[in-house]
């Protein structure tokens, strides 16, 4: 467990990481501002959120600036980000006018779900010293999914998008929903594909741990 904590501070002060920093501090700002129907500028917060999100991995990869410490801060960035999100739609859906929307919002709880499951499994698998894997493309699919689909709900969904009156457009409520769907399928998807390789790591966490104990 030591040496797992000290290799991932190892070179750790990198742009990428600055930018993943960024990308935390900003998700409180996004959701007080939404919380306070500030939706323009949440929508710009979410928008510059997401633009850190593209570039640190460019950076990282162009710059040769990976580090086992950005591995980690990328995603939990991530998923403190969607959590924010879904939670934030999530009450927004279930408190609107428009039956549909409101149906909808309960879809929010597998984006929830998924990500209190893996928060959980990673930590387990800090504290036994083995370090989570770095995204699929699967996940890298549905995280892109949601951002681009979220902030377009964000932006001129139906009751709560923030540029409705501005642009003089609302999402149809079934193409709304239709997002929200696909987003969790991807999100689903996604989650699967963890799957094998974290079971292989377990399986060999648990495998020498048996050898150890029969060498004993």
């Amino acid at each position: 467990m030591k040496e797992l904590f000290k290799d991932l501070f190892k070179g750790c002060l990198t742009i990428p990481n600055l930018l993943s920093v960024i990308r935390i501090i900003l998700i409180p700002v996004f959701a007080v501002l939404f919380y306070h129907d500030q939706k323009v500028i949440a929508v710009l917060i979410l928008a510059i959120s997401g633009l850190t999100d593209l570039f640190d991995g460019k950076i990282a990869r162009r710059f040769n600036q990976v580090s086992a410490l950005g591995k980690i801060l990328d995603p939990v960035a991530d998923k403190l980000t969607q959590i924010t999100i879904a939670v934030m739609l999530l009450i927004d859906f279930r408190s609107a006018e428009d039956k549909l929307i409101n149906a909808f919002g309960w879809v929010f709880l597998v984006f929830l779900i998924k990500e209190a499951v893996m928060i959980i499994g990673g930590l387990v698998m800090l504290l036994l010293g083995i370090r989570p894997g770095a995204a699929e493309i699967y996940g890298k699919v549905a995280t892109t999914v949601f951002y681009v689909g979220m902030t377009l709900i964000i932006a001129v969904g139906p009751e709560v998008g923030a540029f409705n009156e501005l642009l003089g457009f609302t999402l149809p409520s079934v193409v709304t929903g239709i997002i929200v769907v696909i987003s969790a399928i991807t999100t689903l998807v996604a989650f699967a594909s963890y799957m094998p390789e974290t079971y292989r790591q377990f399986k060999e966490y648990f495998d020498s741990k048996k050898l150890e104990k029969a060498a004993k």
